[in-house]
């Protein structure tokens, strides 16, 4: 199994976000973009002018994550703005299926998450939809929450469907992700961690991008 790092932007300096990449570009897999409606969830974050502008700076993979209410809306010029994979609430969209065509027509890869409080079975009927299924470890629309334990046997059910099925779907969690918690989350079966506040806020975040490398690879 691969395992990925993807740092949520939403944690680092926004002032800097071009100098921010750098840092940690050599040690990750992917850029995880919160973008928020202010109506899903309470908080505003950033959206295609801004993954446009940071898009020059890096050449990695841009997992966008669509906290918004109509996330149709957002497919066309996220995919201008060069987002590599979309995943939407299945809160939001409860049957997926038009918007996953409408990503994979766009030429992006497609994902669904689901909030702590929601159970896998609303996912599941839609899961061999999905390059990703995503498993939030915090409550959407806010950073530096601490992980949510009790979300681990939804991490359980989802590896054990897709590997039941027999597809290369990856498993990411969202929210929370520390050495800590990542052992657990790897352990339940993720196999994408996203990790904010603990590497952007972190002293040396490339270095500890490299010790969370360490935990989901099996060797910290």
């Amino acid at each position: 199994m691969r395992y990925l790092l993807a740092p949520s932007l939403l944690a680092a300096d926004f002032a800097r976000l071009g100098d921010e990449i750098s840092r940690i570009a050599s040690e990750v897999d992917l850029l995880h973009l919160d973008i928020m409606d202010g109506h899903f969830v309470p908080n505003l974050s950033f959206g295609p002018p801004v993954v446009e502008a940071i898009r020059d700076r890096t050449g990695l993979p841009f997992d966008c994550h669509l906290m918004v209410t109509n996330p149709e809306a957002l497919v066309e010029p996220l995919r201008a703005a060069g987002a590599n994979l979309i995943t939407v609430h299945i809160e939001a969209v409860p049957d997926p299926t038009s918007l996953a065509d409408t990503v994979r027509a766009a030429g992006l890869r497609f994902g669904v998450v689901l909030s702590p409080g929601t159970p896998w079975y609303a996912a599941e009927p839609f899961a061999e939809l999905c390059d990703l299924l995503v498993v939030m470890s915090v409550e959407p629309g806010f950073g530096g929450q601490d992980f949510l334990p009790e979300v681990l046997p939804k991490i359980e059910l989802a590896r054990k469907w897709v590997d039941s099925h027999g597809l290369a779907t990856d498993i990411e969690v969202d929210g929370g992700v520390t050495e800590a918690t990542a052992r657990s989350a790897r352990d339940a079966g993720a196999n994408v961690f996203v990790a904010g506040t603990s590497v952007f806020r972190s002293p040396d975040p490339a270095a500890a991008a490299r010790r969370l490398r360490d935990v989901i690879e099996g060797r910290g």
